[in-house]
Formats: structure tokens, sequence, C-alpha cells
């Protein structure tokens, strides 16, 4: 090791203490803040169409990372991929009452199927008989194609799952978090008995447990809607509820038993084992885009965006420092250590022509792990000069050691990364607040957070919340068992709930 200090160094020491590589502190405003990590790291912007994105290639390289992760999970489980179509003819729709209900509001219609010239202008012309709804979501589709598939019980289980984009008209948009076009996956499933499909809606919930809590490092409360918010249609609806860094719950994932409900309205009967004809048992689970949102939210700070090495769209960038008349020798020593690297590290060499300490910045607001400034020093030390993305900590290591550290460097990265988060978020979860009096009083003035409270599983008084925008997120895996007091009605209550403002 050795104690190089080079000008580089020097001027990014001095950049970072006069001022941030954002242009908003995280505490100042949490909403600009939030758009300019996203801008900072080249993630996304607006398109021209209204509350609309453009997922730029750093941030669809995240979401192809979460991709691949998840479809290998999915696989692994006995899921396969299909695709449906994104138009639904709205008489679809009209099947399943409760369902329609739940998106009429954020439906769009087409109504025409082409455009003519009028008096100058293009106007729709040849309307449709029967109008079709861009996909909010697939389940009558869906169910419509399995109705034809499934005759017997010899037919089941279906196991599918799709990655698309979906419509919902959004009044606000926010990038990632609220968009009227976004992109998921959505697995819908069908089966012989309840016991399947309850334990297939669980298997999907604790799934994506596991993604958001293990693999995106994010601090997330596991459980079950209530079920005035269930899924438009569910019998029961399970959610992952993360906290971002001002308190508040984002809604990061949810899985859905649908019973018996959408197999009747589309025909999903098979013949069963006793000869006689059964309706179907039916789930859908589904995670979006927004959880890019949810990470963000989580994990980054004023410097930019940090990510867990899982998703991160590169491990380590190499950038060459050349300031001789032999860049040969700079370049073919990083591409050294790139060929040196074990496999399954994922390496960005920048070769790009611009002031290294602009890249160097550049990495830090896109939350790459570690930087490396690679010059004609470390050729003649044979080593390493590094910054770890969390912390801003620069080191020097020889090449060797370097080499055979990277996984146990991005191991603790990513387990700093969740600890840190998890301290936060525990800091703000508070459990004594037993009234609705304390409740109103903790909302009321500059507080955020999950208040974990007891609640008597009804309808009463729930307009109370209404007036905080605070809502029930969840009625949590793990409970207490205790007997107190209703939030809500002051009745004897043993369910523990999680209350917050949300995404």
């Amino acid at each position: 090791m050795h104690a190089r200090i080079p000008s580089t160094y020097l001027l990014f020491t001095c950049m970072s203490c006069s001022k941030h590589a954002l242009s908003v502190k995280r505490s100042d405003d949490f909403s600009a803040w939030y758009q300019a990590v996203i801008s900072g790291a080249e993630l996304a912007e607006n398109s021209s169409v209204r509350g609309c994105m453009v997922i730029k290639p750093y941030g669809f390289a995240i979401w192809e990372r979460m991709q691949q992760i998840l479809d290998t999970k999915f696989k692994e489980l006995g899921h396969v991929n299909a695709y449906f179509p994104m138009f639904i003819p709205i008489d679809l729709f009209e099947k399943e009452e409760e369902h329609v209900a739940g998106f009429a509001k954020e439906m769009a219609i087409v109504t025409h199927h082409r455009l003519e010239w009028k008096n100058g202008k293009l106007a729709p012309s040849g309307e449709l008989e029967t109008p079709l709804a861009v996909r909010p979501t697939s389940e009558l589709i869906i169910g419509k194609s399995m109705a034809e598939w499934i005759k017997s019980y010899r037919d089941l289980p279906i196991l599918i799952n799709q990655w698309c984009n979906v419509v919902r008209w959004e009044m606000r948009t926010r990038l990632f978090l609220r968009t009227t076009e976004f992109l998921w996956q959505e697995g819908h499933t069908a089966h012989e008995t309840e016991d399947e499909a309850k334990k297939e809606t669980l298997q999907m919930h604790n799934v994506y447990k596991w993604f958001i809590c293990d693999i995106l490092k994010m601090f997330a409360i596991p459980g079950k809607k209530p079920n005035h918010d269930r899924f438009a249609g569910a019998e029961d609806t399970y959610t992952i509820e993360a906290m971002m860094q001002d308190g508040k719950a984002l809604q990061a994932a949810t899985s859905h038993y649908l019973g018996q409900n959408f197999a009747k309205a589309v025909g999903i009967d098979f013949q069963g084992r006793d000869g006689s004809l059964h309706h179907a048992y039916t789930t859908s689970w589904g995670i979006s885009t927004r959880i890019i949102g949810g990470l963000i939210m989580s994990h980054s700070d004023d410097d930019g965006l940090n990510l867990p090495s899982e998703v991160a769209p590169y491990h380590l960038v190499i950038i060459p420092i050349i300031k001789s008349d032999k860049p040969q020798e700079v370049m073919e020593y990083c591409l050294k250590i790139k060929a040196l690297m074990p496999d399954g590290i994922r390496i960005f060499l920048d070769t790009k022509e611009i002031p290294c300490q602009n890249k160097k910045w550049n990495y830090v607001r896109k939350g790459v792990p570690f930087i490396l400034e690679i010059g004609a020093e470390e050729i003649k030390t044979n080593s390493v000069y590094f910054t770890k993305r969390l912390g801003l900590e620069k080191q020097s290591m020889q090449l060797n050691e370097f080499v055979s550290q990277i996984k146990d460097l991005i191991s603790l990265h990513d387990g700093d990364l969740a600890a840190r988060n998890e301290k936060f978020c525990r800091s703000k979860i508070n459990t004594s607040i037993k009234s609705f009096g304390e409740l109103n009083d903790f909302f009321k003035g500059s507080n955020n957070g999950f208040v974990v409270s007891k609640w008597g599983n009804t309808n009463e008084n729930l307009e109370l919340l209404d007036d905080l925008a605070v809502s029930i997120r969840c009625i949590p895996t793990e409970q207490s068992g205790n007997i107190e007091n209703c939030i809500l009605t002051g009745k004897k209550a043993t369910l523990d709930v999680v209350l917050s403002k949300s995404y």
C-alpha cells in the first residue's frame, strides 16, 4: 500500500467540501432532491406525453438487472413467461363489477381506429363497435385465455408471468413512483384447490420480501392489506410496505388471492376428479418500475444515487488518468485490472475524453459501488486507487490484494447499505401511540414514520385517517398477540397494524 495523493484527489476533496454533487439537499426539499438524484444519475426524464417517462439507458440497466433476478426466481418456481394483448374489450370488464370499479377512473379507452384530415386537421375516424381499454392490469384478459386452455384438473396448475407495460391515467405524476405508463411483471396462476392458490399467493409474497429486503437491501414490513384496501376483486391482498427516508411508506409489491371471483366472471371451469364441473382458484402478483423510485428514496444521499450490488449496472468503474506521453501504458494496465477480476464482477472502463474529475462525480451520482482512478503511480507500484461510493472513503491497495478481496468489499458495501437503511427506519417506528388523539398529534406535526398500534378490523371511524392523509398500510405478518384499545374506536382489539403517510 502507498500514500499517493494525486491532484485529482485534492480537487475531489475540495469540491466535496464546498458543494454537494446534487443541486439540493435531501433535508431541504425531499421531493426536489428525489428529482435531482434521478437527473444526476441519468435514470429517466419526462417525455413529451404528459405523465409518461423516458427511461434512459442507465435507469433501464437497473430495471434489466431486476428483471433477470426475478425472472430466474419465477422460473425456478415453475412459472413460464407469455404475452397477452394490451387492448382489452371494455365489455370484458363488465364481468367483474368490483374489479372495474377499482380501475374505471384510471382507464385509457380506444374508441377509433384511424385518423382522417378534416378542415386541415387530423381527426379520429372509424369508430370501434366495442371500445378497447388500454391494459391497466390483465386478470380478465389472461383469465379469458385460461378459460379456453383449461378443461380438466389435469390441465392445472397454470403458472404464467408476463413482462409488459400498463397504462393508468394518473392525475399527479412523478418519475418512477407514479406515471401514466409504467413497466412491470404480472403473474397469473390458476389452481385446482383453494389451498394450492393460497400457498401460491403467500409463496410469491415471500419472493417479493426476499427481493426487496435481501437483494435491494430495503427495510420493509410484510403483511396483509385490510379488507377495505384489497386489490379490486381479490379476497386477500398481501403487501410489502417499505419505508422511505422521509418516513413515508411505499407499497413495493403485492400478491393477491383472487379466490374464484375471476374464474366465475370469465368461465375458468374444469372437470374435477369427481367428474363434476368446478371453478378454478386464481392468483395474481406484481412489481413495477415503481420499485426503482423506492430504491432511490431508501438509499440515496446528498451526493446522488446509492445502489446495492445485485442491481448495480457496474460494480466498479475504471477511470484512466493519462498525464504522460505514454497513454498506452495506462490503458494496458487498466485492461489488465479488468482481465484479472473474478467472474461475475461487472466492470466499465471509461475511455471518454473528458476531465477525469467530471467522470468521477458522474459515477458518484450514478451510485457505482467502487470508482477506480488509475494512472502512472498505480502502474509503478502495481496497485489500485479507489473510492468507495458509500461514505466516499478513498483507499489504495495492491492489485493482487484488491482482486482477491473485491467480492468481500462488495459484500461489505451491501451490508453497510442495508444496516444504514435499517437503523434509520427502525428509528422512525413508533410503538407508543395508543389513541387517535396521540396519532393526530404525531402526524399533524412535522413527524413522519410508521406507527404500529391496535385496530379492531372494522370500517368504523376510518374517515378520521383521511383527514390526516394517513392509511393503514398493512396488518404485519408478525403479530404481538397483545390485547389493547383500537386506535380508532377505543374498543378492545388484538390486531397490530402499521399506519403511515404514503406514496
